[in-house]
């Protein structure tokens, strides 16, 4: 230890960027901040990293007492490291997101810290430089979604073709050709077919859908290609 007893030592903390999907909008879950500084202000899941932990044992912690979830699918993005992003102390930040039905995760939300879900498209004043966070988010779920199938984390276990282009359309932002959105995915074989219909958003009824677990695990490993090329937009 004497090596680096002439180095400053600094905070690690991580901050989680919690998507969900409630059938409609795609959204981000936020929380009022519980110190000072900007405490009350809206600010990302997070806090710091405990000496024994690695960063993502604190990530699946931080998301487990600040919100009550737990067993997410989660993914490190990045490291913010910037000298002021935190105007209290210079904290270094490893920042994950995470994806969630929402539907079926919300009577486990902890209310302690205020938890709220805003649309991605209409967000509130973040703290520090979290709405940066988030932006950098939004762009690696769209590289990862058009290539491997993580935005079935955000559907309940069962769905319909009209469900997952609404999903697909509100991580993009766009809109896609229903004709072309469904043989894109069908080519994937990803999907298996089930005998009853969702009869209540549509006349005819919607057969519904749920994942072949092998094929999904599969799907991390190589390049699918979900998204048609020419609707892929950020």
């Amino acid at each position: 230890m004497q090596i680096y007893s002439q180095q400053k030592r600094f905070l690690v903390a991580v901050d989680c960027i919690i998507f969900g999907y409630d059938g409609q909008e795609l959204k981000l879950l936020v929380i009022k901040r519980g110190l000072e500084p900007e405490k009350g202000k809206w600010s990302l899941v997070g806090g710091l990293i405990d000496e024994n932990e690695s960063s993502e044992t604190a990530a699946v912690r931080v998301l487990r007492d600040l919100t009550g979830l737990d067993g997410l699918y989660m993914e490190q993005l990045h490291g913010f490291s910037e000298p002021d992003r935190d105007t209290a102390e210079r904290t270094i930040s490893i920042a994950y997101f995470a994806l969630i039905d929402i539907q079926k995760y919300n009577e486990q939300i902890n209310e302690d810290y205020h938890p709220a879900w805003f649309s991605i498209n209409q967000l509130p004043d973040l703290i520090f430089d979290h709405s940066k966070i988030v932006e950098l988010a939004k762009e690696k779920l769209r590289y990862k979604a058009a290539l491997h199938p993580l935005l079935f984390e955000l559907l309940p276990d069962k769905f319909t073709m009209p469900q997952l282009q609404s999903l697909y359309e509100a991580v993009y932002n766009t809109e896609f050709d229903k004709g072309n959105f469904n043989r894109k995915l069908q080519s994937t074989k990803l999907l298996l077919k089930l005998k009853d219909k969702d009869k209540l958003n549509s006349k005819k009824g919607a057969f519904y859908y749920r994942v072949d677990v092998n094929k999904y695990s599969e799907g991390f490993k190589t390049f699918l290609n979900f998204v048609p090329r020419q609707s892929a937009n950020k």
